[in-house]
């Protein structure tokens, strides 16, 4: 019977089946950064079971406040670095090393087609973008993790999105995950997965590919897929080249997670991005969006370019060849957080980074503290911000403060004009 990639996931990797529907899958890595997982690790201490069920599959990071902004966040910290290194975990990135979750682990080469991955963050469903299932889970879950190497699930029907058309300049994976976020709506695609295709996909590189799972769970999707291909087998060759023959062998190997012809999808949602105009969202929902051109004039106090969506560097090429010779408005202060350390050398080689000091911009390290409003760039209430990260709800930058999701161009436009700006006119 043809299967869906998300169904041979689940045949290759179940367990048992305790319950009719209820699936215990083996899991293939486990993440874990110190907002979430310090609470699993002390219940474990509480119950008397502190241990993991193989080191070599659970990957750590301080990435959320990074460096700790004060005790509280420090404890944490702490907690998650002496539990790593009590357990000889190997892959534990901290202070110095470390960068935002979901772009330091695949630029690790911690996922591969086919794998299952858990992590105490909603947005760990952007290492689908690999043909992986990824998916957040809450404590209980991550604690059964973390002590056996499985999770049990419910399996997900799958939404088909086939991404047509041809690609208008200056429009990008943000603007393209965000009409499908409104089409589907904040609740679309509860409990179910979001296969992404089509031949817009088919060409975008794997940091394209991440941005539009990343934000996946804005629509309610378990997880976000892409079809795993050439470009997937490029990504990961300095990781798998001693595995394979040839990268022709690693694309046959790969071939057998694709999605099969003939599958059964819950629904198929054909969109056409040719006329698709750079978005922007309003309110306080991923799915209120609207284009630019309605948008454009709205004041801006703050500006961040960043986060596991769109801090990645062709998302820091883009906002730089908007900046490049200009400077950001007098009354913007503009942010920029590479996702990390690599980027940030790259970024620095390209002479990005000198590109967004020139123009005025804040350079900060790695880390997630702004997106979920916890340090290096906090709203006061009642500012308004222009982000390329992946939530706009009420006070998730700062208690009273609006947030505004866009592409790292229109960030960058939006932070020379000091108001939502179309990047089309730069």
């Amino acid at each position: 019977m043809p299967e869906t990639l998300a169904e041979k996931i689940f045949r290759t990797h179940l367990r048992e089946e305790p319950f009719a529907g209820t699936k215990v899958l083996d899991i293939d890595v486990v993440m874990c950064h110190e907002i979430t997982t310090p609470v699993a690790i002390n219940d474990l201490i509480g119950r008397g079971m502190d241990s993991i069920f193989d080191p070599g599959k659970i990957k750590v990071v301080i990435d959320h406040v990074t460096p700790a902004k004060d005790t509280k966040t420090a404890e944490q910290a702490k907690i998650l670095r002496d539990w790593a290194r009590r357990h000889k975990i190997q892959d534990f990135f901290d202070v110095g090393r470390n960068g935002v979750c979901h772009a330091l682990f695949p630029e690790k080469g911690f996922i591969r087609p086919g794998y299952t991955v858990i992590m105490g963050d909603s947005h760990t469903c952007t290492h689908g973008a690999f043909g992986a299932f990824a998916a957040g889970v809450g404590t209980t879950d991550l604690e059964v993790g973390i002590l056996k190497g499985v999770c049990a699930f419910k399996e997900p029907k799958t939404i088909r999105l086939n991404i047509t058309g041809t690609v208008p300049r200056r429009i990008y994976a943000k603007d393209v995950i965000l009409k499908i976020v409104q089409t589907l709506t904040v609740n679309g695609a509860t409990d179910k997965v979001i296969e992404f295709g089509g031949p817009v996909v088919d060409s975008m590189t794997m940091e394209s590919r991440m941005t539009l799972c990343n934000m996946a769970i804005e629509a309610g999707g378990t997880s976000g897929m892409c079809m795993p291909d050439a470009t997937t087998v490029d990504y990961l060759w300095p990781f798998i080249s001693s595995d394979y023959a040839d990268k022709k062998a690693a694309l046959e190997d790969f071939r057998r997670w694709c999605s099969d012809d003939g599958c059964s999808y819950d629904q198929v949602i054909e969109i056409d991005v040719s006329q698709l105009e750079p978005l922007v969202t309003f309110g306080y929902k991923p799915d209120q969006v609207k284009g630019v051109s309605e948008m454009a004039g709205t004041p801006v106090d703050q500006v961040y370019i960043g986060s596991c969506t769109n801090g990645r560097l062709e998302d820091l090429r883009a906002a730089a060849g908007i900046l490049k010779g200009r400077k950001i408005a007098s009354t913007v202060r503009g942010i920029v957080s590479p996702a990390t350390p690599k980027v940030f050398r790259d970024a620095d080689d390209e002479g990005i980074i000198k590109v967004f000091m020139d123009a005025g911009f804040c350079v900060t390290n790695p880390t997630c503290g702004a997106c979920l409003g916890m340090s290096n760039g906090v709203l006061a209430p009642g500012e308004v911000c222009a982000s390329t990260t992946n939530r706009n709800f009420n006070g998730r930058m700062g208690s009273g403060g609006m947030v505004h999701l866009m592409s790292p161009a229109t960030a960058a436009a939006t932070a020379v004009e000091g108001k939502i700006a179309d990047p089309r006119n730069f």
